[in-house]
């Protein structure tokens, strides 16, 4: 009865305490989050407020006279430009047929001078016009600027296809390599196949599997806190430019991510099913092998097709530090302010990852 009496008399005052707990914790998470609002400069009003700019950025501005006149003072040169290139390779076709050294700098401006003067003379007014409407509209085009409406070139498509063949050959490669290690590794930074692989209840053997353990982890927190795009910044330089630093970058990232995951897959699995392996007198490797991988199995098969999809789109941006891939290729439009082409790339991309996210989530659905 005192003890009843005891009880009930404390229940007000650990409610209190519970109440006073939670407050605090209310209290510090709410001025975290208003803090950092203010510090981030979040302003739902921000994006009203700069619509126009998003709108002309996206889908371009309009063009004034002033640039149409621009324009086609430019586009009344290009005939020129266009018809020098032809008077240079005339001029050194003829100086080659004479058996002649080719002329000086000077000399050879002068000449090809003269013989645009002459073939811009013979060319007639139709090929001339359509030569500068063509250029007109390309430079407006380029004036206008914005991503919409995308480019579609059939050439420049297939060249952007040919791009996003090695992008996707870098995410597979990363992948695979980063599985590789990843499962292995996922055993050493587990205490229950730790210690199933060095057993014994010594000081040496206790210390030697604490000492595993904090290093596997620690190695696998090293490869996940570094960014693909850090990575590749420092392969490019070291190995140089190309889809194989890319592939490195991404599989030490992804290495990090998968060993963290089967690791810990691997210390959730039913201890039922290791004994009875263990009941059969088999070695440490084979109740690894038939008593832990078939149940971390659908994990390690989610997991992995997971990072590959994410891969793919990590490739595309690794191109930008020249690591290879159709990244490469859009930076260089990006630097060249042909948003209409990045835009097309962008789609592409969008779909390609879209087609994999479905055939991944069919070979999910067979395999678990």
């Amino acid at each position: 009865m005192d003890s009843g009496l005891t009880l009930s008399s404390l229940e007000p005052h650990i409610d209190i305490k519970q109440k006073l707990y939670t407050g605090v914790i209310l209290i510090i998470t709410a001025a975290v989050l208003i803090s950092s609002y203010i510090w981030t400069g979040i302003s739902p009003f921000k994006l009203y407020e700069k619509r126009g700019n998003a709108w002309s950025y996206l889908f371009g501005k309009d063009v004034t006279e002033e640039d149409k006149n621009d324009a086609m003072e430019r586009a009344k040169r290009y005939p020129k430009i266009v018809v020098m290139e032809d008077a240079r390779v005339q001029i050194k076709s003829e100086f080659e047929e004479q058996n002649k050294p080719l002329p000086g700098f000077m000399e050879m401006q002068r000449l090809m001078g003269d013989k645009t003067e002459i073939i811009l003379s013979q060319m007639d007014n139709k090929t001339k016009d359509k030569i500068i409407q063509k250029e007109y509209e390309k430079i407006l085009k380029d004036k206008r600027g914005g991503y919409f409406p995308p480019d579609t070139e059939i050439n420049n498509i297939k060249g952007y296809f040919k791009s996003l063949v090695e992008t996707i050959a870098m995410a597979i490669w990363g992948t695979i390599f980063a599985l590789i290690f990843a499962v292995p590794a996922s055993f050493l930074a587990a205490k229950n196949t730790l210690a199933l692989i060095f057993q014994g209840e010594s000081k040496i053997f206790t210390y030697l599997r604490e000492s595993i353990y904090f290093l596997a982890r620690r190695c696998l927190d090293f490869c996940r806190g570094f960014n693909e795009f850090v990575m590749a910044l420092i392969l490019v330089a070291v190995i140089g430019l190309g889809p194989f630093a890319g592939i490195l970058a991404l599989a030490v990232h992804t290495f990090g991510i998968l060993g963290k995951v089967f690791s810990e897959s691997v210390e959730a699995v039913d201890n039922g099913e290791i004994e009875g392996v263990l009941a059969s007198g088999a070695s440490p490797f084979q109740v690894i092998r038939y008593g832990v991988l078939p149940q971390i199995m659908p994990t390690v098969v989610s997991y992995t097709l997971l990072r590959f999809e994410s891969n793919v789109r990590s490739a595309t941006i690794l191109g930008f530090v020249g690591a290879g891939g159709i990244g490469f290729l859009m930076y260089d439009k990006i630097n060249g302010y042909m948003y209409k082409e990045v835009c097309t790339m962008m789609i592409i991309v969008i779909l390609t990852v879209t087609v994999i996210d479905y055939l991944c989530g069919k070979m999910r659905r067979k395999f678990i």
